[in-house]
This record gives C-alpha cells, sequence and structure tokens, in this order.
C-alpha cells in the first residue's frame, strides 16, 4: 500500500471513530427508541426530526456522543465551543449547523458581537487557505516563517 497524506488521515479517521465507537458501546445500556425520546425530550423539550430519522440501530449512540459532545461541559467553555462550530457551520454552509451553532452559542451567553467576531475569523481563515493553496505556496517555507513569527513574538512578549 502506498501512503499518502490522504491515507494515513482516513487511517487516523478511521481508528478515531472505532475508538469513540468502542468506549461508547461501553457505556450503552440498549435503550429502546422510546426511552431515548424520552431522554431527548427531557433535554431539549421535544424530539427534533433530526434524531427521528436516526435508525434504531445507531439512535442510542448518536445520542450519547451528541449529548457528550454537544452538550457536556468540556475543556473548552461551551460558548467558545460553540463559537467554533458557527464559524465551521458558516465554512461549511450548512444553514442547519449554522441555525443550530448560533442559538447554542447564545445560549451560552455569546454576544451579537462574539458572533460576528466568529464568523468573520472563520470567513477570513477560509479566504487565506483558499488563497495560499490556489497559488500554491511552498508548504515548508510557510512552516519556517510560522516557526520564526511564533518565536518572535513570544520573546516579545516576554520582554
Amino acid at each position: 500500500m502506498k501512503f499518502s497524506r490522504s491515507n494515513i488521515v482516513e487511517s487516523y479517521w478511521n481508528i478515531g471513530v472505532g475508538i469513540i465507537v468502542y468506549f461508547m458501546q461501553k457505556e450503552v445500556i440498549n435503550m429502546n427508541r422510546e426511552e431515548i425520546y424520552k431522554d431527548i425530550e427531557e433535554t431539549f423539550g421535544l424530539v427534533p426530526s433530526f434524531f427521528k430519522m436516526v435508525p434504531d440501530s445507531s439512535l442510542e449512540l448518536e445520542w450519547k456522543l451528541f449529548k457528550r459532545v454537544q452538550l457536556e461541559d468540556g475543556p473548552i467553555p461551551n460558548k467558545y465551543r460553540e463559537l467554533i462550530g458557527l464559524g465551521i457551520a458558516a465554512t461549511t454552509k450548512c444553514r442547519y449547523c449554522t441555525l443550530f451553532h448560533t442559538e447554542a452559542a447564545r445560549l451560552n451567553g455569546a454576544t451579537d458581537a462574539e458572533i460576528e467576531d466568529a464568523v468573520h475569523f472563520a470567513k477570513a481563515s477560509a479566504g487565506w487557505s483558499a488563497y495560499i493553496n490556489g497559488l500554491q505556496m511552498d508548504y515548508d517555507e510557510f512552516k519556517d516563517e510560522m516557526k520564526r513569527i511564533g518565536e518572535y513574538l513570544r520573546s516579545k512578549q516576554k520582554t
């Protein structure tokens, strides 16, 4: 098998998904759809249609993963996680995700100014990505410059 960056990324992705599924299955209690819907409704006040679209075979796993990733506290405060999610959603142009993450960011205390800034940051990042990838800038040169910039800025912080 020839190794390429995409093969390696795909391998890591598959390993990551496998690990998540393994650990999530250890916690599976084998709730039926009605019990899962009850848990969802207690959380949201209703069962969103997108959960009704998930097949029985993976509904419990998807709900547990959704709660863990989207709702539970983590190392990054939820407000900032939702602003990150909004930036990703805006860049991928998913209107469903954009709406979800905007509302979730607001529920977690984000202001209109913070929401606008997150979207603006995503736009700028995606724009520069398109520009330097489209022009096929030398990656090693870019990497070297970023390292030197980081060193310079860290040295200025010490003074």
